[in-house]
């Protein structure tokens, strides 16, 4: 009995947590039997309440299954309907694409070369600097082209009219030159109203200013660099009002201007000049140095002569120039031999050569130092170059030829420089050999006299 009221009392437990009141109120065991059984049936009620909504729901989910596969079944036979009604549409239409190429007959080729025609000149249009001053010239040669390749659509005459007119009319333009106003782009970046003159279809120019017209954006402006040597013929066409005016054009201009583009992308002279590098200065400042070396030496033997050429005519012995001291040399020595006296003499012509022949050593120098800087600036060039090439690939022979034509530019800079150092030397070195053979022709001359003398 007591294991008994010990199993109830564990169950009982158990229980507590799904009936807890029920167990705090129970105070024998015949009312915790009756707690239990009418726990049972609460519970067996409430699943019948769970079972009755379960099939409930499922007698709606059924329902509702049967109505989808009700509605797929309808748009199932729309579909086949609707697939019927395309297959019976296509046989209408290659019926009707056939009796309307019978009907065109000709004009179906005829409208095949307006519709080449239309796109050529569209696209001569859209590059044409006229559309500069005429814009939004193109825009019915869309709806041309789209109604020619068109199944439901047709030209009208005054569109075919239109595409002849326009022909026309870009023709005309191409031989006339007009002033109209226009915003242009500055290469500041300002956007500023002014007087464009445009000549045919070849240029725009506006106060001595050469302009581009982008098709992309439609907006006129300024080259970023003017080519040289035409702003003042540009003025003097944008101020004239009749008659014939010279002015540099580009005739390549309705292909592209590619000989403006050329002529402007032209490197100058000092911009050759820095592409040299620092082997180019180099030789720059070499060749400063021997002008001013030459013109130094060409004045000092220049007053040099002219001062011999008075000692030849003057009766006595002026030391200051060259034959005047050797001249001097002869006079101190009035008693001595023949070959004592030539003695002294040399030695005087040689006292004076290192004065007359200065700087004619560094001249020579400079001569044959030159070539060889600027061989020494395309050796170090080359290998910048192949540097490049092997970094990014030879995929752009442009830009090869532009390193290489760099790197030639110090050989021509030594060449420039030897060249003229070469005369130079030559002019000078003259001036001081004439000086040295007056004086070795007076030396000689007062030792024959001396000779016959005896």
């Amino acid at each position: 009995m007591n294991n008994f009221v010990k199993v109830c009392a564990a169950f009982v437990a158990a229980a507590a947590f799904s009936m807890p009141a029920l167990a705090q109120d129970a105070k024998t065991l015949d009312e915790l039997l009756q707690m239990i059984e009418s726990a049972k049936i609460s519970e067996t009620a409430e699943q019948r309440e769970r079972e009755a909504a379960f099939k409930s729901d499922q007698r709606k989910q059924a329902d509702v299954l049967k109505t989808a596969q009700n509605t797929k079944a309808a748009e199932e036979r729309r579909s086949d309907r609707l697939e019927q009604t395309i297959r019976d549409n296509d046989i209408m239409l290659a019926g009707l694409r056939e009796q309307r190429d019978k009907r065109l007959g000709s004009l179906k080729e005829l409208f095949g070369h307006l519709t080449g025609a239309a796109g050529d000149i569209r696209a001569n249009l859209n590059q044409s600097i006229v559309s500069a001053q005429i814009p939004g010239r193109t825009e019915f040669l869309d709806e041309l082209i789209a109604k020619m390749s068109s199944d439901t659509r047709l030209p009208s005459i005054e569109d075919i009219e239109k595409l002849w007119f326009e022909q026309q009319r870009e023709m005309v333009e191409s031989s006339r030159v007009v002033k109209f106003p226009a915003t242009v782009l500055l290469a500041s970046g300002e956007q500023t109203e002014m007087e464009v003159v445009r000549v045919g279809t070849y240029n725009l120019l506006s106060d001595g200013m050469y302009l581009e017209y982008s098709p992309e954006s439609g907006q006129v402006s300024e080259l970023a660099r003017q080519p040289s040597g035409y702003a003042g013929s540009a003025e003097d066409l944008q101020s004239s009002e009749s008659g014939f005016t010279m002015v540099g054009l580009d005739p390549t201009g309705p292909l592209g201007g590619g000989l403006l583009k050329a002529l402007i992308n032209t490197p100058t002279l000092v911009e050759r000049w820095h592409f040299g590098g620092i082997v180019g200065y180099v030789i720059t400042a070499v060749f400063a140095i021997a002008i001013m070396l030459a013109i130094w030496r060409t004045v000092v033997l220049s007053d040099m002569s002219s001062k011999v050429k008075k000692q030849l005519k003057a009766g006595s012995a002026d030391t200051g120039n060259p034959l005047g001291r050797v001249l001097q040399v002869a006079a101190n020595n009035p008693g001595l031999d023949p070959e004592s006296l030539e003695l002294k003499l040399h030695e005087a012509v040689l006292k004076e050569r290192p004065a007359i022949e200065s700087g004619l050593s560094l001249l020579k120098i400079i001569a044959m130092v030159a070539p060889l800087l600027g061989l020494l600036g395309t050796v170090t060039g080359m290998i910048i170059t192949f540097q490049m090439i092997t970094l990014f690939g030879a995929g752009d022979p442009k830009a090869m030829a532009g390193g290489i034509s760099q790197a030639l530019i110090t050989t021509v800079l030594g060449l420039v420089v030897a060249i003229p150092t070469v005369l130079m030397h030559t002019l000078v070195n003259g001036k001081a050999q004439r000086i040295l053979h007056v004086l070795e022709e007076q030396s000689a001359g007062i030792v024959a006299g001396s000779i016959e003398g005896k």
